[in-house]
């Protein structure tokens, strides 16, 4: 993999785990909201994370894989689906404005607790990827130190 290259691959990571981490803070800011736009209550968003595509039929691809190498050129963000795993919670609340006609109130799907250990999760994973980024510049300014003459 070229130094170059790298610096993409953490790029691609830092920029996914940022977009979780606003998908994160959004479904922290909405744990309470009982009625969206469309009417009902707001469903947890889940972030998934693919690879991103190569040109298969490049050189560098069929040489990677002749060697069995593995090649990639990074992480992207395949999508954010609504959590329909984990069901909404039913609170009993007549007084409130968003009652069923039993006084039943649906709340997000939502837990705290998971979103703030996701939050950790993403932020060490972004700060991998800052890390790995900063080696490659060094290794990079390195080599050009070397090249350089007194």
């Amino acid at each position: 993999m070229s130094i170059f290259k790298s610096f993409g691959v953490n790029a691609s990571g830092m920029t996914a785990e940022r977009y979780r981490l606003d998908i994160i803070s959004e479904n922290i800011a909405n744990a309470n909201t009982t009625r969206t736009e469309e009417g009902t209550p707001y469903r947890r968003k889940i972030v998934t994370f693919a690879e991103k595509e190569i040109d298969r039929n490049s050189f560098g691809a069929i040489y990677a894989k002749a060697r069995g190498g593995h090649l990639g050129d990074g992480v992207k963000v395949s999508g954010v689906h609504e959590d329909k795993k984990n069901d909404l919670i039913e609170v009993y609340d007549p007084a409130h404005p968003d009652a069923d006609e039993n006084g039943y109130v649906w709340y997000p799907n939502v837990n705290t607790i998971t979103e703030m250990t996701n939050m950790i999760d993403a932020t060490r994973a972004y700060e991998a990827n800052a890390t790995a980024f900063q080696a490659s510049k060094s290794m990079a300014t390195r080599g050009l130190q070397i090249g350089q003459t007194s």
